[in-house]
Parts: C-alpha cells; sequence; structure tokens
C-alpha cells in the first residue's frame, strides 16, 4: 500500500521529457591522449541489477524470520484461529519504519533489512495461526502470490500492459481509499462495531478480498514502473533499496490478502 507514496521518488513524466532523460553524449579524454565521443558511464546510479539484489536480500531475510515467527507459535486446536497480540504490534512497527523510509529515502538502505525482519515475524506467526485453522492454506497462498507476482512482472516487461498516468492515478486513488477504510474499520472495531457483510465469507466479502487482491497486484506494476522510470532517470544508488522496500511491501500485503481470500473460501 506503501507504493502510493513511493511516486514521490521521481517526476510521473515520460524519462525523455522533462529535462531528466539519459545524459547525453559527453568527451573522454583516454590514457596516452586522443578523445572518444559517447556516454560517461556511471556508478552512482541505481541499476536493475542493484534492484534485484537488494530485494533479494530484503526477501531472504523476511523469510529466515518467518521461519522464526512460525516458531513462536504454538499449535492451536483444530479449526479454530488464534493470532498471538504481540505480532500486531510487530506489524505496526514494522510499517513506521516503512514510512520513515518512504519520506526519507537515503534510509531505505538501513530501513529495508530491519522491516523486512519484523515483516518475517510477523508473517510467520499469522500465517501458523491460518495454517493450524485450514491445514495447507499458507502453500496454497505463497503459490498464488508468486504466480500473481510472476504474471505481472510479464506483463509490465513485454507491455501487454502499459502504466499510463491515468491507471497510476486511479491505482493511488483506490489504494488511498482503502487505507482509509481500513482505518474507519480498525477505528470503529474499537467500540464493538464491524463492517457488514465485508469481512464475511458471503459473496460480498468474497468479491470484496478478490478486487483488494487485485488492487496489490497492479500496485506491483507500479512498483516495476518506479524502476524502470528510475534507471532512465539515472536516479541515486540508494534508490535500489527504496524500490526493493516498495516491492517487499506490495509482496507482504498481497500474500496477506491472498491468505485472507482463501481463508474465506475454506469456510
Amino acid at each position: 500500500m506503501a507504493n502510493t507514496v513511493l511516486e514521490r521518488a521521481i517526476p510521473k513524466e515520460d524519462p525523455r521529457q522533462a529535462g531528466w532523460a539519459a545524459p547525453a553524449p559527453q568527451t573522454q579524454t583516454l590514457p596516452g591522449g586522443g578523445d572518444v565521443r559517447g556516454p560517461i558511464a556511471r556508478t552512482d546510479a541505481m541499476t536493475i541489477g542493484g534492484v534485484t539484489s537488494a530485494t533479494t536480500v530484503l526477501f531472504i531475510i523476511l523469510m529466515a524470520t518467518a521461519t522464526y515467527g512460525w516458531s513462536l507459535v504454538d499449535p492451536a486446536p483444530q479449526g479454530q484461529l488464534e493470532i498471538p497480540v504481540w505480532t500486531w504490534f510487530v506489524a505496526i512497527g514494522g510499517a513506521l519504519l516503512a514510512m520513515v523510509a518512504i519520506f526519507k529515502p537515503p534510509l531505505a538502505r538501513f530501513i529495508g533489512p530491519v522491516y523486512a525482519a519484523a515483516q518475517g515475524v510477523f508473517l510467520g506467526a499469522i500465517s501458523r495461526a491460518f495454517e493450524n485453522q485450514w491445514d495447507g492454506i499458507v502453500v496454497q497462498a505463497v503459490l498464488i502470490t508468486a504466480i500473481v507476482f510472476g504474471s505481472m512482472l510479464f506483463l509490465f516487461a513485454t507491455r501487454l500492459v502499459r502504466v499510463t498516468d491515468r491507471m497510476r492515478r486511479t491505482i493511488i486513488y483506490a489504494t488511498l481509499g482503502l487505507a482509509l477504510f481500513y482505518f474507519v474499520s480498525i477505528l470503529i472495531s474499537l467500540f464493538g462495531l464491524e463492517m457488514p457483510l465485508i469481512w464475511d465469507a458471503g459473496p460480498v466479502g468474497i468479491l470484496f478480498s478478490v478486487g483488494v487482491c487485485g488492487l496489490a497486484a497492479f500496485n506491483l506494476m507500479l512498483d516495476f514502473d518506479l524502476v524502470d522510470r528510475g534507471i532512465a532517470a539515472g536516479l541515486p544508488k540508494y534508490m535500489e533499496w527504496y524500490c526493493g522496500l516498495g516491492l517487499m511491501i506490495s509482496l507482504v500485503w498481497l500474500y496477506l490478502e491472498v491468505l485472507r481470500l482463501l481463508s474465506k473460501l475454506r469456510q
């Protein structure tokens, strides 16, 4: 969900406009004399390899701590969903750290691993709780998340789906609207009230979860687009971690929503 504010890192215009295209060819002087006309290679700009490496490191940390989080939850009686209260504090702490990195991109390389560790513990614990109630649901959620990620990456890489300004605005506004809805739901739940139908396992609740999963999937598309435009713009090296963190946030969100959807279908 934090992808809605990752957009602030670079302009929304096409890389060939607004003066942030690739640098023009420059003259280089070779050792021993002689000039070569061409672009000077930069070592301080983000690259696709750097983004891939940063994302991989964050994913490994998340998986390692997820294993630890799984071990912290005791098996519950079959058919009972018991989520430890402490897991929510870990999740909130990780989310707050992510917000700091979002508004202070240079800190992403330090905050990203801490966020991945915190969310890994949270995901491991909540996955164990869901697995206690619905056997095999975690494997299904992981597979679906991986398939969705691969599908969105394929659609973006092949340009079968193009990220336009209209698409960006639509996804961003929809995500902000959903965030506001979740906030209101949490607020009224403190008074013992619940949103009708949405959280139930009925047709309305299932359709709602399908829509949220779709929105999370398209946030991945915005992440891919951000990486693509950031590389074209020659953004600083620390943006590799910034983009990796954005991808990790989207994947965590997508997995949780898939887990919620599968639990409704199991009911």
